[in-house]
């Protein structure tokens, strides 16, 4: 993948920052909970830095700002979509100008758990309009490589359940009145999201990476794929 391609912004950009100041490299993992991000990148985390390339993580929920508010806000279950999208929106913004940008410049590689593509994909799938949201997110700076790790509703519920016990509220959907029972609940959503992923796939030409493998294969071939972009200057 060519520099050129990635010193750019989905939109308007950020006043003042120069895309071709963006020296560093900006890799996004994609996937819902239980599709193996977490791991993955601890593992690409310690490949890279063995290999003396620098790096950086960021994610949602991760901004010093709004981070603690947005947890405490969800934990009522009655935020209005708006209202959550707005908090996303802003929680991205503040990591975008202090850790993203500021990586970028000094030439680190940037991981993160997750992008703009959840974020529009949640809204999305609650029905807010997409001409909106890419104007909400034009802020934000074209990655080299964005993989999703891409697992079978079926396999999700099995993995969530085995991690935690339970299913979390807002990735099962149960604020869309899909159906009363959770489980039934998270299965339509995950499948949406994986809908709304797919069709946002034809827009930015993302990776769809198997993830149903175990999580040495899928590795295996995001070492390959980052390889391939990390080493064209």
């Amino acid at each position: 993948m060519s520099a050129k391609k990635s010193h750019r912004f989905y939109g308007h950009g950020i006043p003042r920052v120069k895309p071709d100041d963006l020296g560093g490299k900006l890799i996004v993992v994609e996937g819902a909970d239980g599709s193996g991000r977490s791991t993955q990148i601890a593992e690409l985390v310690n490949w890279l830095e063995t290999n003396g390339r620098p790096t950086v993580q960021v994610g949602l929920k991760r901004s010093t700002l709004v981070s603690e508010e947005l947890e405490k806000a969800q934990d009522g279950n009655v935020l209005s979509r708006t209202t959550l999208s707005l908090f996303y929106a802003t929680d991205f913004a503040d990591q975008l100008s202090n850790i993203i940008i500021p990586a970028l410049k000094a030439g680190f590689i940037v991981l993160s758990d997750r992008y703009i593509y959840t974020l529009m994909a949640r809204d999305m799938v609650r029905g807010m309009d997409e001409k909106w949201l890419k104007n909400l997110y034009g802020i934000a700076p074209v990655p080299d490589a964005v993989f999703y790790l891409s697992v079978e509703p079926e396999e999700l519920v099995q993995r969530n359940l085995s991690k935690n016990a339970t299913l979390d509220y807002w990735e099962s959907g149960m604020d869309l009145g899909l159906s009363r029972e959770v489980f039934d609940s998270f299965l339509k959503y995950q499948a949406a999201m994986q809908n709304a992923f797919k069709a946002m796939q034809k827009t930015y030409g993302f990776d769809i990476v198997d993830a149903n493998r175990s999580a040495h294969a899928v590795n295996k071939e995001l070492r390959k794929k980052i390889s391939s972009v990390i080493d064209t200057d």
